[in-house]
């Protein structure tokens, strides 16, 4: 491992200015995604600057009536919150399938939402690959590829978002705050993460030295009618091969209001917008919600061997909202 500075800060204004103009800096929150890129030779930083001392852990209430969670809060105290499984039970269901005991004991809120891609050629630093290494080519397109993505790819890169809590953040439209030293900003998570395109090694579009300090809920997205379920390799800790978190209101049998987003299919957490559409005031049976994961999936273009994930898919989002329709009756 090359060696690099640490340092601890206490204020968030001292943390941005020991990343300031130094390209090799890099934030440390829980380290269970850059430590590991660091064992293997991906990520070489010169100076890590711990933000764990940093007063930015914690849930609270926001004006509107939302939630606000500290960009330090563990991804244990996230799922175990009172409110956010009351509210927002899709979002502690995802943080409890995302990982570990232990990993969620020392994962951050901030650092989940920025963790790179786990495609095995990003991590093999003897395979082209253009998240890594721009130009290089993309390893997985002709290579192994078979739980990469369907949807929104380029030739450029066809990997997938690792982030279970970043699918169910996009569904109840979240906005993540943070810091740079010119001031304070926030973004809407939908907007977060770019379309992979031509550029895949820009994966968010945080400026260079910007520092997440929180992650904020809408209270118009809470609702106890919420859930997320993920399809994965083994029943143990695993990235998902398809998951879905959705949230449905209805009323005299018909939709009225719907949020659905989807992981393990794009090189983003993706919203199903499509979808959403087609069900709004529709009536809330099994064949309607069939029908809505069609025209949403219509949109696929599997690789070799990533066809079976259309399938999935669809049956995936048909049976969560089955399984909300019933709750609501």
């Amino acid at each position: 491992m090359k060696e690099f500075g640490y340092q601890r800060p206490g204020k968030v204004r001292e943390a941005l200015t020991l990343v300031a103009g130094e390209d090799g800096a890099r934030f440390l929150g829980g380290g269970t995604n850059l430590v590991d890129l660091m064992k293997d030779g991906i990520e070489r930083p010169t100076r890590l600057v711990d933000v764990r001392r940093l007063p930015l852990d914690g849930v609270r209430a926001a004006p509107d009536g939302g939630l606000v969670i500290g960009a330090t809060t563990t991804n244990s105290d996230l799922a175990a919150h009172p409110e956010v499984r009351r509210r927002y039970p899709a979002l502690s269901q995802a943080v409890l399938a995302g990982a570990s005991g232990q990993l969620r004991n020392m994962a951050t809120v901030g650092g989940n939402l920025l963790q790179r891609t786990r495609c095995g050629y990003f991590a093999d630093p003897s395979q082209p690959c253009n998240r890594r290494m721009p130009g290089s080519g993309c390893s997985a397109l002709a290579g192994e590829h078979h739980n990469h993505a369907i949807l929104g790819w380029s030739e450029h890169c066809v990997a997938t978002h690792p982030s279970d809590m970043a699918v169910a953040l996009t569904a109840f439209d979240a906005v993540v705050h943070y810091e740079t030293l010119d001031g304070r900003h926030e973004i809407p998570l939908s907007a977060f993460y770019p379309p992979v395109g031509e550029t895949p090694q820009q994966e968010t579009v945080l400026p260079p030295g910007a520092l997440i300090t929180a992650v904020a809920l809408p209270a118009a997205a809470a609702g106890p009618r919420s859930c997320y379920r993920k399809v994965r390799e083994r029943a143990s800790y695993a990235f998902a091969t398809v998951s879905v978190a959705a949230a449905l209101d209805i009323e005299d049998g018909l939709v009225r209001g719907v949020r659905i987003a989807l992981g393990g299919l794009a090189s983003r957490p993706w919203r199903a917008h499509t979808a959403e559409s087609a069900l709004r005031d529709a009536p809330a049976t099994a064949d309607r919600f069939g029908a809505a994961a069609d025209a949403e999936l219509s949109a696929a273009r599997p690789l070799r061997d990533t066809a079976y994930k259309v399938t999935l898919a669809r049956n995936l989002i048909k049976a969560v909202l089955t399984e909300l329709a019933h709750r609501a009756e």
